[in-house]
C-alpha cells in the first residue's frame, strides 16, 4: 500500500476530550475544550474540508498504563448542537432535505469534516448508482425532486448510510457516527523522535487477535491526525528502517481525541570503517548488522551510514576494497553513538 498523503485540515472535533498514551506509564485523562488540527485521514481522497471553529490544545499529554489497557475516559465535555438553519424557500415541485451528524444519540454534534452524498435508491439503465448531490458543509440543505435517494455521509473512515424518501414536507434527518481522532507520538526515554523519523501503521482489531490483518492506514506520521470507527486497533509504530518496532493496543472513543505516546528502547548507530581510532571514515565500505544468531538486521553501503537499532547486541560485517572486517557492539536505548571498526 502506497504511504497516505498528508494534509492539514482545521479541527471538527467540537467538545473533545484528550487521552494521550504510553506503553510504560499510569493512564489517566484530560477533558480540554477540544484540539486544533485535524489532518485529512490517510488513505482518503478528495479536497480538503473546510475550516471549523479553533479550538485550545491540551495542556499536558497523557499516558497508557500498557499496549492493551486504556483507562476509560470522562464523559465528553458539553458542546452546543448544530443549530438547524430554517426552512429555506423550495421551488415548486422541489422538497427541501435537511441533513447533520453527532457523535452518538447525544450532542456534541460534529461541526465539520463532513463529506456528504446523495445517490438515488434505484439504479439508471446501466446498473450504476451516480452522484445527484454532494456537499462538504456541517449541516447543510438539499433541494431534490420528490423520491427515493441513499444519504452517505462520511467522516475520515468512518461513515454512516441513510435511506430517505422525499415526499412534499421538508424532512430533516440526523446522522450517528460513532467515531472518534487517534494521533501518535514515538519517544526514546523522556526524548521525543524526529517526525521523519518514525511512522505508525493501523490495524483494525487486537494484535493478539487471530487471522491476517490488512493496514487500514499506512506511514501515519506524528502530523496526522485519523479519524476512526469506535472500537479497538493494532498500531505497529517503526523508528527508523529496520528493526526498532512496537506493536501495542489502542482504543477510539467516539467523540474524542486519544493521543497516543510509543515509547521505543532503540538507538541511533554510526557505522566508521577507520584504520586507526578516530580516524577518517573509508569510503565506498558495504556494511551488514546481523543478530548474534546471524540474522542480518540492516545493509548500507557508505563511509557512516546511520542506523537505528533496537535494544540489543549485534555483530557488523564491513567490505571495503575486496576485504573483510568484523565488530562487535552493545545498543543500550537513547544512547546514541559511532561504532568503529578497524581495517585490519
Amino acid at each position: 500500500m502506497k504511504a497516505p498523503r498528508r494534509v492539514t485540515a482545521a479541527c471538527l472535533l467540537a467538545g473533545l476530550a484528550i487521552l494521550s498514551g504510553s506503553l510504560e506509564a499510569n493512564a489517566q485523562q484530560l477533558t480540554p475544550p477540544g484540539f486544533d488540527t485535524v489532518p485529512r485521514p490517510p488513505n482518503t481522497v478528495g479536497p480538503v474540508p473546510p475550516p471549523g471553529p479553533t479550538l485550545a490544545p491540551p495542556s499536558a499529554p497523557m499516558q497508557l498504563q500498557t499496549p492493551s489497557a486504556v483507562a476509560p475516559a470522562p464523559a465528553p465535555a458539553a458542546t452546543p448542537a448544530v443549530v438547524a438553519p430554517p426552512t429555506p424557500m423550495v421551488p415548486a415541485g422541489q422538497v427541501a432535505l435537511m441533513v447533520s451528524a453527532r457523535f452518538g444519540r447525544e450532542p456534541p454534534a460534529i461541526t465539520g469534516g463532513l463529506h456528504w452524498r446523495i445517490y438515488p435508491d434505484k439504479p439508471d439503465q446501466n446498473g450504476a448508482f451516480r452522484i445527484v448531490r454532494e456537499e462538504r458543509a456541517a449541516a447543510p440543505i438539499f433541494v431534490l425532486p420528490p423520491g427515493g435517494y441513499v444519504v452517505h455521509v462520511s467522516f475520515g473512515l468512518a461513515s454512516a448510510t441513510k435511506r430517505v424518501q422525499l415526499r412534499s414536507e421538508t424532512v430533516r434527518e440526523v446522522f450517528e457516527i460513532q467515531a472518534g481522532g487517534v494521533r501518535f507520538e514515538g519517544r526514546v526515554g523522556d526524548s521525543k523522535i524526529p517526525p521523519g523519523q518514525i511512522n505508525f501503521d493501523i490495524f483494525r482489531g487486537s494484535q493478539f487477535e487471530g487471522g491476517e490483518k490488512r493496514p487500514l492506514a499506512q506511514g501515519v506520521t506524528t502530523a496526522d491526525v485519523v479519524l476512526l470507527p469506535e472500537g479497538t486497533y493494532h498500531v505497529v509504530s517503526n523508528y527508523g528502517d529496520s528493526n526498532a518496532t512496537v506493536r501495542s493496543d489502542i482504543r477510539v472513543q467516539a467523540g474524542r481525541l486519544t493521543d497516543v505516546v510509543i515509547n521505543h528502547r532503540a538507538a541511533v548507530i554510526t557505522l566508521k570503517l577507520v584504520n586507526e581510532r578516530g580516524g577518517e571514515a573509508l569510503a565506498n565500505t558495504g556494511w551488514s548488522v546481523l543478530t548474534p544468531g546471524g540474522d542480518v538486521v540492516k545493509e548500507a553501503i557508505g563511509a557512516f551510514p546511520k542506523v537505528v537499532l533496537a535494544e540489543g547486541e549485534y555483530s557488523v560485517v564491513a567490505r571495503n576494497e575486496g576485504k573483510v572486517y568484523n565488530g562487535k557492539f552493545k545498543v543500550e536505548p537513547g544512547v546514541d553513538r559511532e561504532i568503529e571498526v578497524m581495517a585490519r
